[in-house]
Order: structure tokens, then sequence, then C-alpha cells
């Protein structure tokens, strides 16, 4: 049976309800980007060139999206340098840090039991050509 949630213990969010500000945030943690260049962060501050070689395969223009996303969330703090050329550094916050202990058991989950969804895939696909098949 269900039972109401005490929203109290959640600053009144329920994000089971439509219009619930915390949607926000679950759709921002669950960018694979958003995962990945949180991930990078963990060990440490990087510049920009640093995470577009250690995120293969990210373009220049969704790492700079990601970024200020992340920015804007409060998980990531990007410090200018005066220099020739500009020298911007990017770093998680006390926030993005707590975040990137979430964040990397996600990966870590995905990188063990790539496998099993894999087996599970071809199972269900194999399931499913054989129901479509006349009989």
């Amino acid at each position: 049976m269900y039972t109401v949630p005490d929203l109290r213990a959640h600053g009144g969010a329920d994000a089971f309800l439509r219009n619930c500000a915390s949607r926000a945030v679950l759709d921002l943690l669950t960018n694979k980007w958003v995962c990945l260049v949180i991930g990078a962060l963990r060990p440490g501050t990087m510049r920009f060139g640093e995470l577009r070689r250690r995120l293969d395969g990210i373009t220049q223009k969704m790492l700079t999206q990601t970024l200020r996303d992340l920015e804007r969330a409060g998980l990531v703090n990007r410090d200018l340098y005066p220099s020739v050329p500009p020298k911007v550094e990017y770093s998680l916050t006390p926030l993005g840090e707590n975040v990137g202990v979430l964040m990397d058991a996600i990966r870590v989950w995905a990188e063990d039991h790539i496998e099993d969804i894999r087996t599970a895939q071809v199972t269900y696909d194999a399931k499913a050509t054989e129901e479509l098949q006349p009989i």
C-alpha cells in the first residue's frame, strides 16, 4: 500500500509530483555528460582542454553547455585568470563533490554490469523477434 511521504523531510519537494522543482535537478543529473564531467572533476581542478581530452567523444559545444549548466546549478566553479590567452579552470563546489559520490557510484555500477545489460538486451531482442514470427 502506498503511503504519502513526509514532505517536510525534503523541504517540501516530491519529485513524483508533476510540478515539483526537483524534477529539473533530476533532469540535469540524468544527462550522461553531466555524470562524466562531474566524475572527471572529482580528482581535482581541470582546464577545458584537459576535460575535453578526458571525455572522449564530447564536442566542444556540448562540453561548454554542460559546464555552464553545472556552474548555474552550483555544482561547478569556473575560475578565470587574467592572462593571454585567458586561463580558465573548472572544479567541483562542495555541492558538486557531494553529488559526485552518487555519480561515481552510478558510473561504476554501469561499468560493472554492462555485460549483464547486454545479455538481457540480446535475450529481450531474441524473444521479441520470436514473438513477431508468424505461427
